[in-house]
C-alpha cells in the first residue's frame, strides 16, 4: 500500500470520527445553586474586582459557565467540559458558603498563589476569551484582594 493511500484512509478515518463524535455533545445544564452562596454576594468584593473574576475565573470556577458556540464542536467541546468540570471541582465560587472556614482559607491562599504564578487563568482559556487576560495591574489587584480575604480568614 502506497503512503498516498494509506494517508487517504486516515484523513477518512478521521474525518468520520468527527462526524460520529457530533453525535455527542457535552451537558451544557449549569447546575443550581442558592445566589446567597455565591462568593461575590459573600466577600462584597469591589466591581473591578467582581469583573475581574467574572470575566477570568467565574467560566470554569463557578456554575455560572457561559457556552460559546465552540463548545458545541466534539472532540473540542469534550476537552473543554473535562476542564470545567474539574475547575468545579477544585474551586467553586457559586457554593463559596458551603466551604468550612479552614478550607475557604486554603482555597484564598490557593487563589492568590495561581493568580501571582500565571498559573491561572489558563493561556487556553485567555487566547479565547481575551478580557480574561489579565495585565500586571490587574493581577496585583487580584492577587491583593485573595492575600487580604485570607488575612481576615485566618
Amino acid at each position: 500500500m502506497t503512503k498516498k493511500k494509506i494517508f487517504r484512509y486516515v484523513l477518512i478515518a478521521l474525518a468520520v470520527f468527527l462526524i460520529i463524535a457530533q453525535f455527542f455533545p457535552i451537558d451544557k445544564t449549569n447546575p443550581q445553586s442558592d445566589p446567597a452562596a455565591d462568593f461575590l454576594m459573600l466577600e462584597q468584593p469591589s466591581q473591578e474586582i467582581a469583573t475581574l473574576l467574572k470575566d477570568a475565573c467565574y467560566d470554569c470556577h463557578s456554575n455560572q459557565t457561559k457556552y460559546p458556540w465552540y463548545t458545541s464542536v466534539a472532540p473540542l467541546s469534550w476537552w473543554i467540559k473535562g476542564h470545567i468540570d474539574h475547575g468545579r471541582e477544585h474551586l467553586n465560587f457559586s457554593t463559596w458558603s458551603d466551604y468550612p472556614a479552614k478550607k475557604a482559607s486554603h482555597k484564598l491562599e490557593e487563589c492568590f498563589e495561581v493568580v501571582e504564578g500565571k498559573e491561572m487563568p489558563m493561556l487556553t482559556y485567555w487566547l479565547v476569551h481575551p478580557e480574561a487576560n489579565l495585565s500586571a495591574d490587574q493581577r496585583i489587584a487580584l492577587v491583593d484582594f485573595f492575600k487580604t480575604k485570607y488575612s481576615e480568614s485566618e
